[in-house]
């Protein structure tokens, strides 16, 4: 595998929530678009309502929202590494992408922007939420009538198809597969709507976001065969 400038890739993960507590807050247009979406969704289970199926409705950016974008940059300096984590959240969803482009439009030179499943669901899931809410996309998420080697992204788990592109690895399996060790956890992606709506728990979906980023890091890590991060390693900034 060719070899990889850490020092101008940024890491990161988006988490997503329901625009709406539940299927009944949306109204009768939400609603009616929505059932169009479910009944695309049922496959095998017909017994699967709309109601039912609007759990997963954070998936999609048409009826989702960003609630957390956690980032982190890897530092290598005469040999020392020092990996930053940062993440910015909240239940404003455009502050929260407002403030992330921000620290993309610091740097002179586009970031090489790193996720797992990112080509599929990170970039464009912003990008579209960008849109919504009237925000210049940066230079990394300008999308349209890009080449692929034109765009500034990296996927891990485009890395590890190794060109088999039927082929889908999570991240966790991902991790284990490479043996690298990541904190035991109560939650999964699929418990992200309901640590929000409730819970109203951000902070336990921050630290969830920010654990898939170091992840993320370390896959590139093992695949580039460096050394993992280790905890004396990795900093969070909070501001």
């Amino acid at each position: 595998m060719q070899k990889i400038n850490f020092n101008n890739i940024l890491f990161i993960d988006v988490e997503t929530i329901a625009q709406q507590a539940s299927y009944e807050q949306l109204d009768d247009r939400g609603q009616e678009l929505w059932n169009k979406k479910a009944a695309l969704l049922k496959k095998t289970n017909d017994w699967d309502t709309p109601s039912m199926l609007y759990e997963r409705a954070g998936i999609y950016a048409e009826f989702g929202q960003i609630i957390c974008i956690s980032v982190g940059h890897l530092s290598i300096k005469d040999g020392e590494r020092m990996f930053r984590l940062k993440s910015f959240y909240g239940k404003d969803e455009k502050q929260v992408i407002a403030d992330f482009f921000d620290l993309l439009n610091q740097k002179n030179t586009p970031y090489l922007l790193c996720a797992h499943n990112g080509k599929e669901f990170d970039f464009a899931y912003i990008a579209r939420r960008a849109v919504v809410h009237s925000l210049n996309l940066p230079v990394e998420l300008q999308l349209q009538n890009k080449k692929p080697w034109d765009m500034h992204h990296l996927d891990t788990m485009e890395l590890w198809r190794m060109g088999d592109y039927k082929a889908y690895t999570s991240l966790d399996l991902l991790a284990y597969t490479l043996g690298i060790a990541t904190p035991k956890t109560d939650m999964d992606g699929s418990q992200v709507n309901a640590t929000f709506w409730q819970d109203n728990n951000l902070t336990k979906i921050m630290n969830y976001c920010q654990r898939d980023v170091l992840t993320v890091a370390q896959v590139l890590l093992r695949m580039q065969c460096l050394p993992l991060l280790t905890d004396d390693e990795v900093v969070m900034v909070e501001d």
